[in-house]
């Protein structure tokens, strides 16, 4: 399991999860690659974050970092995953790391990240124009 981040420029940080993921596990990833995504993708300070409703994102200790660190989320419907740009990405790579054929965890890892930082950002900002179109 990954967790990853883009905008329309192009992606931020991919963070391969060990093991089963927790809500302090998410404040965790979210505290070493949130923000140092939003400097390499050159946010600025007006951007919004998308997660999906998945429990861990919605929980109270989640909810408090992102206050606390002044992150201003998008409202989400709680039944419309698929609409969430980030799964294209996450089929994009999928496809991309399966027809590379990895043999073991450490090369499937690395084909992860190999493939998610050569994503362009030309497809990633047709998935965020796609978005705002809905």
């Amino acid at each position: 399991m990954s967790w990853g981040c883009f905008a329309a420029g192009g992606t931020g940080a991919l963070h391969k999860i060990d093991g089963i993921m927790r809500k302090e596990n998410y404040v965790d990833i979210l505290k070493r690659h949130l923000k140092t995504s939003v400097r390499k993708l050159k946010l600025g300070r007006k951007w919004v974050f998308q997660m999906n409703n998945d429990p861990k994102h919605t929980s109270k200790v989640v909810a408090k970092w992102l206050k606390d660190n002044k992150v201003k989320v998008l409202e989400w419907l709680s039944q419309s995953p698929d609409l969430n740009p980030i799964e294209n990405l996450w089929s994009e790579l999928k496809r991309s790391v399966c027809a590379r054929r990895p043999t073991n965890l450490t090369q499937l890892h690395q084909l992860c990240q190999e493939e998610w930082d050569k994503s362009h950002p030309t497809y990633c900002g047709s998935l965020w124009k796609a978005t705002r179109n809905v």
